[in-house]
Parts: C-alpha cells; sequence; structure tokens
C-alpha cells in the first residue's frame, strides 16, 4: 500500500494505467453534445493519426483565434494522442478556463494528469504526487458538473480503485462511487463492479457481474467489448467470442471488430492465417489512438499466434516491436525472455 511518507512509486503507476486504460469517446458514432467538431484544419491530419502535424494545424488556429475554447480542447487532443502529456495538459487547463462549465474537458485534463502523474513517478515523486491530486480533482469537477457523464464516472472510480485513502482511494471510496454510476447507468455502474472486482483478482465475483453485462440487451458495442478485454486477459475464448458476438450485432460496421475478431482465432488457435491478415490490415488501416486498440496490443497478439505456429524468432519481432511502442511493458520483456530460453 502506497503511503506518502514510503515514497513508493508502483500504485501511482498503476492509477496511471488505468487512466491511460479507460475507454475514450468511441470514434464511430458522434461526438458528446459538449464537445465541439474537430476543426478542419486539422482534421485530415487527426484521422490519419498525424497528430503531431494535427497540433501544428491548431496552433496556427489558436494564434489567429485565441478565445476559442474549442481549438485548446482539440490541441489537447493532439498533444494526449502523440504522447506529448506535458503540452496537452496547459492546453486544456486554457480550455477551461475559456470554458469552465465543460465537464469532458475536466476529465480530458484529468487524464493528461494523469498519464503525466505516471512520467513524474520514476524521477520526481514528489511532482507525481501533486499531479494525482490534480487528476483527482479534476475527474471529480467533471463528475459534478456532469453525473451524467458516465466516462468521466468511470475514470473517477477507476482513480479510486487504485489510489490509496491518502489520495482519496479505497474500497469504500470505490463502491460508493460506483453505486453512484450505477444510479444514472445500471449497465455501466454492473461493468464498473465487474472491474473492481477484476482489480482485486476477485474473478469468479468478476465473471458474475461480466455475465450480467454480456447478456443485457441494452449495452452498447464500448460496454461489450471492455468485456471481451477482460476475457482476453483471462484466456477465455468462449466467452470472449460472446462478447464479441454481442458488439457485432450491437455495431456490425464498428471498425474495431476487425481486431478482436482475430483476437478470437488466436485464443481458438484457429485460422492463424485470417488472424494475422486482419491484424495486420487493423494496424495498416485504423490510426493508433487512445479511443481504439493499441497497435501494440495487435503486436502482441500478431506474437502469441506465431508462438501458437511454434516461430519463436516471428513471435519475438513482435514483442520486440511492443516493447518499441510501449517501453515500459514488463510482460513482453518476460515473453522475450522466455523464447530466449527456448
Amino acid at each position: 500500500m502506497f503511503r506518502l511518507s514510503s515514497l513508493r512509486p508502483s500504485p501511482l503507476l498503476a492509477l496511471a494505467v488505468l487512466v491511460a486504460a479507460t475507454i475514450a469517446a468511441d470514434p464511430a458514432k458522434a461526438l458528446p453534445a459538449d464537445l465541439p467538431a474537430l476543426p478542419p484544419v486539422a482534421e485530415p491530419f487527426y484521422n490519419a493519426g498525424n497528430y503531431k502535424q494535427a497540433a501544428d494545424a491548431l496552433q496556427a488556429a489558436v494564434a489567429q483565434n485565441p478565445k476559442d475554447a474549442s481549438l485548446y480542447y482539440w490541441l489537447g487532443r493532439g498533444y494526449y494522442e502523440a504522447h506529448d502529456f506535458g503540452r496537452s495538459i496547459p492546453s486544456w487547463e486554457r480550455a477551461i478556463e475559456l470554458n469552465p462549465g465543460s465537464s469532458d474537458y475536466h476529465d480530458w485534463l484529468g487524464r493528461a494528469y494523469g498519464r503525466k502523474a505516471d512520467e513524474e513517478s520514476h524521477s520526481n515523486m514528489a511532482g507525481a504526487l501533486s499531479l494525482a491530486r490534480k487528476t483527482r480533482h479534476e475527474f471529480e469537477t467533471a463528475v459534478q458538473l456532469d453525473p451524467f457523464n458516465v466516462k468521466a464516472q468511470r475514470d473517477l472510480i477507476s482513480f479510486k480503485a487504485s489510489a490509496p485513502p491518502s489520495l482519496g482511494g479505497g474500497e469504500t471510496q470505490t463502491l460508493e462511487q460506483i453505486r453512484a454510476l450505477a444510479a444514472v447507468d445500471a449497465v455501466k455502474g454492473t461493468l464498473a463492479l465487474a472491474d473492481f472486482y477484476a482489480g482485486r483478482k476477485k474473478f469468479d465475483q468478476a465473471g458474475e457481474e461480466y455475465q450480467k453485462v454480456t447478456k443485457s440487451a441494452s449495452a452498447g458495442i464500448d460496454v461489450y467489448l471492455e468485456v471481451a478485454d477482460y476475457y482476453a486477459d483471462r484466456g477465455d475464448a468462449e466467452h470472449f467470442q460472446q462478447a464479441v458476438e454481442a458488439a457485432a450485432k450491437a455495431a456490425p460496421s464498428d471498425r474495431r471488430l476487425s481486431y478482436y475478431r482475430s483476437v478470437a482465432l488466436v485464443l481458438k488457435k484457429k485460422d492463424p492465417e485470417a488472424a494475422e491478415n486482419d491484424l495486420r490490415s487493423y494496424i495498416a488501416g485504423v490510426p493508433d489512438n487512445s479511443e481504439v486498440p493499441a497497435h501494440a496490443s495487435a503486436y502482441e497478439w500478431l506474437g502469441k499466434l506465431f508462438e501458437n505456429e511454434g516461430k519463436p524468432d516471428l513471435a519475438a519481432a513482435q514483442y520486440q516491436t511492443v516493447l518499441t511502442l510501449d517501453p515500459r511493458n514488463k510482460a513482453m520483456r518476460e515473453a522475450l525472455k522466455r523464447l530466449q530460453k527456448k
């Protein structure tokens, strides 16, 4: 357990992982009502995954319209997707100065603080602690401004589940927030409870809640895919397939489905050629950002596919690519060590 006096970084790292993993806006759907449309000047760059170029275009637009909060919001998004969290923070801070009543602006600023806290925790624990407190404040503000902002509710729950009491976390606080979410969205409340149990390795209880979500006719594709992610981590091909089938019925044209269908094939050890083609098509065709499964995850599943086929050299190459994209991925370092011993 992390305490202020111990200056141990692990809970902050867990916090940042949870914050980073929180599902952002579904790109296949319209933006929430209070979020501005992507400015035309940045749209071609952003949609192609060229986030630095998008940020450059938005910087020029900001210079022309320094009082437009929406430009600062999208500038923050551009930097965030480029993993330049230090520059995303002042962009969202300025957006909030201009439009303090936007729940979504506060939520995204909280995410940026959380990611920056992770970076700082390796060299500047005092700074990381300060950023962690700011993370909590922004998530709390987002929820206070709009209790129906489910993404902000989930972010706040994730924070409380991973943070110690000294930073506003703990089991009691987390369950209280889950009940608050359930009051506005019963299915998302069940999903948050399942995630809470999974985080505490109470897998039987987690499984019960995830199954309730899978069987719910009112859940959307994001919910079903989050359930699928849980079963992928557990290596449970049967329940993973059920969740993906439910997702496909909810939104059959969603661009993320090729990724999930290929993962299903890898888990079942079937049709490796189709699985490889789908994963490579996903990497080539879907820009890497916080709204979709990461390219690093796709390369990881390619590595698992090649391991299943008894091709350790090809598997190792995929895992090395994962580490290039995600240098702190300990699981991939262990996977590479395991392959080297064979």
